[in-house]
């Protein structure tokens, strides 16, 4: 990934739950997702920002995705807040 300390830096949510949330509420400028993901949360996520004009970014595996965010486990996936 080659923005990794862009996400640190970035206004972000992490976790299914939390990006689908924001999604939903249009507060999304941007979804990170894990291709490793469990593939019902990826189709779910990739439907949502389809209809929401979210663009979609995707990282090789949760444990990627989750060192990009500076956390120490995996992530499936994360959104970066409109400003």
């Amino acid at each position: 990934m080659s923005n990794d300390k862009g996400l640190q830096d970035a206004h972000v949510k992490i976790g299914a739950k939390q990006t689908m949330k924001l999604v939903e509420l249009g507060q999304a400028a941007e979804v990170y997702v894990a291709e490793d993901a469990e593939h019902r949360l990826i189709s779910k996520i990739e439907s949502l920002c389809s209809k929401r004009g979210v663009k979609i970014t995707y990282v090789e595996t949760m444990q990627h995705l989750g060192n990009a965010c500076g956390i120490e486990v995996g992530a499936a996936m994360a959104a970066i807040i409109k400003p």
